[in-house]
């Protein structure tokens, strides 16, 4: 049985939330950060999250996809609770194998629910649905586990995309930066 939203974002909160100073990917220091990895590593947390990601797929949706690293688990548990195949967009093109930006198969025509896990500016999530684009594939929209409300809904809707979240920074009682 999955837990209620408010359950789950304590666990959440209780898993992964850690308080001092921090350098956030996109440079901006922060008092606080949301540990992806100790909520993401955490199955019962996974699998509720996997349930929350795949009652957003609609029947457009053909494909999950999730940038590495954190959003292969995301990827991963929205597959096995929706049934579709997910790709994992990696951060920079291999120069090994295939070459390839993405793992698994993508196709053009695809339409895509894009996972995310912590989105701040967006700029990790607005790279991997470039990916996705430029491979002829729609992004149907990117859903975040959590929306630190500091820009990444503006800056993703911005770039044309659909944009939501699982929780926002006030839904986890985050701490203000």
């Amino acid at each position: 049985m999955m837990p209620l939203k408010t359950e789950l974002a304590e666990r959440i909160r209780t898993a992964a939330l850690l308080e001092g100073e921090f350098t956030l990917r996109s440079g901006r220091k922060s008092a606080y950060y949301v540990d992806k990895y100790l909520f993401e590593t955490q199955p019962d947390i996974l699998c509720a999250l996997g349930q929350l990601f795949a009652e957003r797929v609609t029947a457009r949706t053909t494909r999950i996809a999730g940038a590495e690293l954190g959003g292969v688990a995301l990827a991963a548990a929205a597959s096995m609770a929706s049934g579709l195949p997910f790709v994992i967009v990696r951060n920079a093109r291999k120069d090994y194998g295939t070459g390839r930006a993405f793992e698994g198969a993508l196709v053009a025509g695809d339409v895509v629910l894009l996972v995310e896990d912590i989105a701040t500016t967006g700029g990790q999530v607005l790279e991997a649905a470039e990916v996705i684009r430029g491979n002829g594939a729609a992004v149907e929209k990117i859903v975040a586990v959590v929306d630190r409300c500091e820009g990444a809904r503006e800056n993703i809707e911005q770039a044309g995309f659909v944009f939501e979240s699982l929780f926002t920074a006030a839904e986890l009682r985050l701490p203000t930066s």
